[in-house]
């Protein structure tokens, strides 16, 4: 869910001490760990290159790509977390515009979303009830969108998105990386999670990331020493940005093989920023294809989204495995459908065997009551799973009630706690309105999640027996 923070105007940059001391165990060859490059002189560096720098900085990996990079940016990636809420809301819908990308295309037949019966949605505010309009706007919301069973039950817009538009959804690219992985060991690209990282990535051999799996890096437990503190000149994430890299490499990894181990790999989840980068260049790597190409290739295209989507690329045109994917509401709901129907275009499986049920439970423990994390996903322990990204963006998929719900806002801060309790009065509301719906041929009585019917009668009913949920009576645009 992360991107960089702004620091001062400027910042001098030392040599980070986790860069130390890690060639004495590796040894051997030039450029590497223990090589004749561990130490960097002091350097002074734009204060401005955080997480989100990313898209700036990366050193090519070789790829296979169908289209030219677009045009020099017109802003600074990082600045993003210095923007006004005013500018969240004029610019999220255009990143495109702003800097440089590659495109994700679409094409074919579109993939329908039939409307169908309304869902209205009253929220419980301090024990008072808000209207969907009140909290949006209070939200900040720029599009909600409800499926269930494929069809729209709800979609929403605020002022500055409409149903042709884009908008930036940050870390919600993890989980789309995630379910490209699954593609990926689907074509042998890949062979297994259980493979070391520096089978596909050789420049790791020799350091502490040569005894860590796949699965490790998508789990972010490799159990590397690593602060994610944005707002930190001294931490990880900034000096992953600011530290010259090794000849030849690329500074994320370049700087990610120099890391000190803290924990055996597997035994502590902690948020690295940086393995989400990695895993994007393995991804790349494995696969001879931007990450743009390869999403289209193998979803976006043959499942039928409406509209193509941008992938924010750096200077050497390179996409992050972990952020700044744009697309549009529908197309975003599409991809929550296509993982809760089992990753399958036309009944033929895209991904591996068992992938997203993999991918979608809890690997590790995050340390927070009730959530835990699988491969690039976050997990609850009622089941429900979600891809989130900072500013309010979130796909959430809930297998039970078969319901996809995507949220895209602009919040005002990147961790915005009063919006981040709103978003879990959204999703109870939600679940209260499904659960709520009166069975045909009884008259009374509510379905609850479990199937049990609550009023006079009790009647147990199979969840699959429920009515089909359809779509929502747009105003703006056809559901097509």
């Amino acid at each position: 869910m992360a991107v960089g923070v702004g620091f001062a105007e400027r910042m001098n940059v030392r040599e980070h001490p986790s860069r130390r001391g890690v060639g004495a165990q590796a040894g051997g060859w030039t450029g590497g760990p223990g090589g004749t490059n561990d130490r960097h002189p002091r350097t002074s560096f734009p204060k401005r290159m955080g997480l989100l720098a990313i898209l700036l900085i990366f050193l090519p990996c070789p790829v296979v790509a169908t289209e030219a990079p677009s045009a020099p940016p017109k802003v600074v990636a990082a600045d993003v977390l210095r923007w006004s809420q005013q500018e969240h809301q004029d610019r999220f819908p255009k990143m495109e515009t702003l800097l440089p990308h590659r495109t994700v295309k679409a094409g074919g037949k579109v993939h329908r979303l039939p409307a169908g019966k309304p869902l209205t949605i009253t929220l419980d505010n301090d024990g008072k009830p808000e209207t969907l309009a009140a909290y949006m706007a209070a939200d900040n919301t720029a599009g909600l969108l409800i499926l269930q069973d494929g069809k729209i039950r709800l979609e929403r817009y605020g002022p500055t998105l409409g149903p042709k538009g884009h908008w930036a959804s940050f870390s919600v690219t993890k989980s789309i990386t995630s379910t490209l992985y699954g593609a990926a060991l689907a074509d042998g690209s890949i062979r297994s999670v259980d493979d070391s990282v520096a089978t596909y990535l050789p420049e790791l051999k020799g350091s502490a990331y040569e005894d860590v799996t796949v699965a490790q890096l998508l789990t972010m437990s490799s159990g590397m020493r690593w602060v994610e503190d944005y707002h930190a000149p001294n931490s990880d994430a900034a000096h992953m940005y600011t530290t010259p890299p090794d000849p030849g490499l690329d500074p994320i990894t370049s700087y990610m093989r120099h890391l000190p181990r803290e924990a055996p790999a597997g035994a502590k989840w902690n948020y690295k920023t940086g393995e989400t980068d990695l895993a994007g260049i393995l991804l790349i790597r494995a696969t001879g294809k931007s990450l743009a190409d390869y999403l289209s290739e193998k979803i976006w295209r043959p499942y039928g989204m409406e509209r193509d989507a941008v992938w924010m690329i750096n200077e050497h045109g390179d996409e992050s495995g972990g952020c700044c994917f744009s697309a549009a509401l529908r197309d975003l709901g599409r991809f929550g459908q296509f993982v809760l129907d089992g990753g399958t275009i036309d009944g033929k499986p895209v991904l591996a065997p068992g992938w997203l049920a993999d991918a979608t439970r809890k690997h590790i423990e995050t340390g927070r009551p009730g959530l835990g994390y699988g491969y690039f996903w976050w997990v609850n322990d009622d089941g429900t799973y979600d891809a989130r990204g900072i500013f309010g963006q979130g796909i959430h998929l809930d297998p039970k009630r078969r319901l996809v719900v995507v949220v895209l806002a602009a919040w005002p801060d990147v961790f915005d706690m009063p919006h981040a309790k709103g978003r879990v009065r959204l999703m109870k509301a939600i679940e209260a309105a499904i659960d709520a719906e009166v069975l045909p041929g009884t008259g009374t009585g509510t379905a609850t999640r479990s199937g049990v019917v609550e009023g006079a009668a009790r009647t147990r009913v199979a969840p699959e027996s429920l009515p089909p949920r359809a779509g929502d009576d747009l105003a703006r645009e056809p559901v097509r």
